[in-house]
């Protein structure tokens, strides 16, 4: 019979949350030693004019070949997807508590992918680029022309926007959920909240994986609607500032390869699929967290650059537009800035160009969109 342990990962603020494990004593101290909290600082001091990042260590070859794909998932015990999802984790919290100048864009970016991945599962046909079209090219506060595809990239967008600790109100709960598409009344609502601040009060992290879709499935809502809700609960539990997407990127996210078995089915045979649930949810957030972890390198490698052409840009309001794009996904020509006209913008964006510093995203001649 298995056996359940619990371990913790401490979030660097004295704060615990538990993952729970089968079979947990050796794990439990590898695991302990892969993790183990550190007394980094929480804001990392750079000197003036240099560039906001330090070289940020690569994901070890052993934790990429530890993370299964899809395909390899089935020989993996529980025990082994546990452990390369506790350590993925635990180095994307490295890259998260770097606080770095260039988190607006990495969360942003995260959130595109995983909108055009939630449109796809919604039979939609927009990819990143069509729902970038839709948000950027609509007027300001006109966000019911948006679409549908353009709601759920503003949903995702809201969960790497607003601080964590505001997602899971009421108030959001309902906007979000209109965004995804759904019209709940206010007691389906209300008791979402309950159930989700249950997963988030002492539950180990399959649980927190698992629940959110549960729920969602329960209340008729889709899956990516429980990985924007699973998402919270991660950054609520190891003390993030803002959430970060991950399991909306997974197009099959917690669905077993295995076949559906009959409502007759024994007890064991329940947990059999309740392990490989949790094993599939556990994979899927183990390469959510490799995919942003490599995605922040590539995006502190651009952000390096265009700071350090800032200092020779003479525009005036070129400051404001350099700390836009390190904080949005993408800007468009026409954007307003203060001090800054529409022509000085289209020529301050073909100067960066011209430096290296962002690119024009759209391929476009005209309503031209810029970013890192």
């Amino acid at each position: 019979m298995q056996h359940y342990h619990s371990f913790y990962i401490v979030d660097g603020r004295s704060a615990y949350c538990p993952f729970l494990l089968l079979k947990a004593p050796p794990l439990f101290i590898v695991l302990s030693m892969i993790l183990r909290p550190k007394s980094f600082p929480r804001h990392y001091p750079t000197l003036p004019g240099a560039p906001s990042t330090v070289a940020l260590a690569p994901v070890p070859a052993w934790l990429r070949r530890a993370v299964p794909d899809a395909k390899s998932l089935a020989s993996k015990d529980i025990e082994d997807v546990a452990l390369a999802a506790g350590a993925a984790i635990g180095a994307l919290d490295q890259v998260v508590r770097r606080e770095e100048k260039w988190a607006g864009v990495w969360r942003q970016r995260l959130a595109l992918t995983a909108a055009a991945v939630t449109a796809r599962q919604a039979g939609r046909v927009e990819d990143e680029s069509a729902l970038r079209d839709a948000v950027l090219l609509t007027r300001p506060g006109d966000f019911l022309s948006v679409g549908p595809a353009g709601s759920m990239l503003l949903a995702w967008r809201r969960l790497a926007a607003r601080p964590a600790e505001e997602l899971l109100t009421l108030k959001n709960l309902a906007v979000v959920l209109k965004e995804f598409g759904y019209g709940p009344d206010d007691e389906v609502v209300s008791d979402l909240a309950d159930d989700l601040r249950q997963f988030a009060a002492g539950a180990g992290m399959v649980a927190m994986l698992t629940g959110p879709l549960m729920a969602t499935d329960r209340y008729g809502f889709g899956r990516s609607v429980g990985a924007w809700f699973a998402d919270t609960l991660l950054a609520q539990c190891l003390g993030w500032a803002y959430a970060v997407p991950l399991l909306g990127a997974e197009a099959l996210l917690g669905i077993s390869a295995r076949p559906r078995r009959s409502v007759a089915s024994s007890v064991a045979t329940r947990i059999e699929s309740d392990l490989e649930r949790a094993k599939s949810l556990l994979a899927a957030q183990a390469r959510a967290a490799l995919r942003a972890i490599d995605l922040s390198a590539e995006l502190g490698r651009r952000a390096d650059r265009l700071l350090a052409v800032a200092p020779k840009l003479r525009a005036k309001g070129s400051a404001l537009v350099v700390n836009r794009l390190l904080s949005n996904d993408a800007l468009v020509a026409s954007e307003e800035i203060a001090g800054i006209s529409d022509r000085g913008l289209r020529r301050l964006f073909d100067r960066l160009v011209e430096l290296g510093a962002v690119r024009e995203l759209s391929g476009r001649a005209t309503f031209r969109i810029y970013g890192l």
